[in-house]
């Protein structure tokens, strides 16, 4: 695997890379990626590709770009420039390939319905010939909670379920669609501090399967499970996991908008044009 710097359109390096996995396609890719919201720019050249298995933690500041990443992902964005392809097509459209676990899903706990009710709704597919027979999809659904662990908990209410549980309800529902990438943004935000170590694990397993892509704030608990970090602040910058040390977890939320990643020049150094920028030095209290 090489890694080799992902070239902006109109010349140079963008903020990020991309691996040359011979053997296999990503599952998606981005490419050059500017974005903005009402003229504020938002992301700014980002590189990014997710081939099978990956793991990857996004993290970053709030307000970085985290979020809108995903978005683009799911093609519930269009980029202002550059592509955003999901297996060979074009950002924009439904695909299965694709399951999202969002943020913050708030649920009246008093409305009767069920985890197997929240799992079903993963088959609501727009395409009507891929729903299946009801069975059939009851059976998958029913599968998929007992390989999360909660098949115990299919009839009982979600309402009244932990925010642990809810999320793991949540995750069936995603991979219904038997999807190749799963997307989920700050998915332990309700869980207590075990709770999360023993989602993570899940995902772990998980990834067996599936590549995922997670956004998180628990650096200190998704560090030793996940295989590469990608930091975002306007600017996105790609860590393989072995570059991923206790000190440098503490420095991931300085990544910068600019071409220079805090992480990046404490496994490597600063970068011969930062280096020429600052006078011929390197500092290091960065």
């Amino acid at each position: 695997m090489n890694k080799r710097p992902c070239n902006r359109l109109s010349g140079g390096t963008a903020i990020g890379f991309q691996f040359n996995r011979e053997d296999e396609s990503p599952i998606a890719s981005l490419m050059d990626v500017d974005f903005s919201y009402n003229g504020q720019p938002v992301l700014s050249h980002v590189c990014l590709e997710i081939y099978p298995h990956d793991f990857i933690a996004l993290i970053g500041p709030n307000g970085g770009g985290k979020t809108t990443l995903l978005k683009l992902i799911l093609g519930l964005v269009r980029p202002d420039r550059g592509s955003v392809r999901v297996l060979d097509r074009s950002g924009g459209a439904y695909s299965p390939a694709i399951g999202y676990v969002p943020q913050n899903v708030n649920f009246n706990e008093d409305f009767p319905i069920t985890a197997m009710d929240v799992v079903l709704m993963g088959t609501l597919d727009p395409d009507r010939s891929r729903r299946g027979k009801k069975k059939d999809n009851m059976d998958k659904a029913m599968g998929l909670l007992e390989r999360l662990g909660i098949g115990s908990l299919a009839y009982q209410k979600i309402g009244e379920m932990s925010g642990g549980q809810r999320q793991r309800v949540l995750i069936a529902r995603s991979l219904m669609t038997r999807p190749r990438l799963l997307l989920l943004d700050e998915p332990t935000a309700s869980i207590d501090t075990k709770g999360q170590a023993d989602f993570y694990k899940l995902l772990e397993e998980l990834n067996k399967d599936v590549a995922i892509l997670v956004v998180s704030h628990d650096l200190f608990i998704v560090s030793n499970y996940v295989k590469s970090v990608a930091c975002v602040n306007k600017g996105l910058h790609y860590h393989p996991h072995e570059e991923i040390t206790g000190n440098m977890i503490e420095t991931m939320y300085s990544c910068s908008v600019e071409d220079v990643c805090r992480v990046q020049v404490l496994a490597h150094g600063m970068p011969k044009p930062a280096r020429q920028a600052a006078g011929g030095q390197t500092h290091g209290n960065i």
